[in-house]
């Protein structure tokens, strides 16, 4: 048993260095900015249509056992009698993400409710919660030791519950986020009994309208682990007549990053990030790259103005 934890141990510190243990537990995403329901389970049914998005990140190019993540994510309002402003809007939304590190593998399978309330016409507090299950396995397929250990290849697997809690500000040009991760702590039992940690996500932007068909939007998200270092996001994205969109952006753990999306009868959208290793990594892999598809029902209102979906 000691054998198989310590092992275990080795490969995971292997993979992720002492400065993304927050990455081990919960993935991390270039594009967080663009799929906000992602992260905050208040998005679900903030817009006022059905809205799709998926994404798949592959980390560290060329580096075995590197980072492998997704998501693919629905929400959708609620109709509901309210007066103008005080009555809660409500909306619901699922969201599935997969993330394998090496030989572990980790599910998340969500439902999320929330509820919008407009204080004036362009100011808005949403809270909502995830509520769902998390699996994660482990499968020694392809698994190179030292010393043989026959503890090393046996598959295990656990499924526990799992919850979020999500808050969001946001009036005409800004927007505050708040998100609380793993409420449950679940447990997992892979050679030795351990827990999912509780993790803080806050994150914020401003759009500034330089004329009606460009803007610009900085962001930032700060993600507080416990027991790791703060690591800590910006962006700055463009966005030209609502249709193209490019940025680029800083983590200061490990990478700059590039991103550039387009937009087709103002429905479907297509983004594409580079993440630049910047750390110690870089020796031993490539760089990461990301691929999202989004859809949402909404009709656009002006094709041609320059806005961002944030604050519809």
């Amino acid at each position: 048993m000691k054998s198989r934890w310590i092992t275990y141990c080795f490969f995971v510190l292997s993979i992720l260095g002492s400065k993304l243990v927050f990455a081990q537990q919960t993935p991390q995403y270039t594009q967080w900015s663009m799929h906000q329901f992602a992260l905050n389970p208040a998005h679900a049914g903030i817009k006022k249509c059905i809205d799709i998005h998926t994404l798949y990140r592959a980390q560290w190019l060329g580096f075995d056992g590197a980072p492998r993540s997704g998501f693919l994510t629905l929400s959708t309002p609620l109709k509901s009698k309210r007066n103008k402003y005080l009555s809660a809007r409500q909306g619901l939304g699922l969201r599935f993400e997969t993330d394998q590190i090496g030989q572990i593998n980790t599910n998340r399978l969500n439902i999320a409710y929330a509820a919008h309330f407009n204080f004036t016409r362009d100011s808005r507090l949403s809270l909502g919660i995830y509520g769902g299950v998390v699996q994660m396995g482990y499968n020694p397929a392809n698994s190179v030791t030292i010393d043989p250990d026959p503890a090393i290849y046996q598959e295990a697997s656990f499924v526990s519950p799992d919850a979020s809690f999500g808050a969001w500000w946001n009036g005409k040009n800004y927007y505050f986020g708040l998100v609380m991760q793993n409420l449950f702590r679940p447990k997992w039992d892979l050679g030795t009994d351990s827990r999912y940690r509780f993790h803080t996500l806050l994150n914020g932007g401003y759009r500034l309208g330089l004329n009606e068909k460009v803007s610009l939007t900085p962001a930032f998200l700060l993600k507080i682990p416990p027991r790791a270092p703060m690591a800590l996001d910006l962006q700055l994205m463009a966005d030209f007549s609502n249709k193209v969109n490019t940025g680029i952006g800083y983590r200061n753990t490990d990478a700059m990053t590039f991103f550039a999306g387009m937009k087709f009868n103002q429905r479907l959208s297509i983004q594409y990030s580079f993440d630049l290793t910047l750390s110690a990594l870089r020796n031993a892999s490539s760089n990461t790259h990301e691929l999202s598809l989004s859809f949402s029902a909404c009709k656009p209102e002006n094709t041609n103005q320059s806005r961002c979906p944030l604050f519809e």
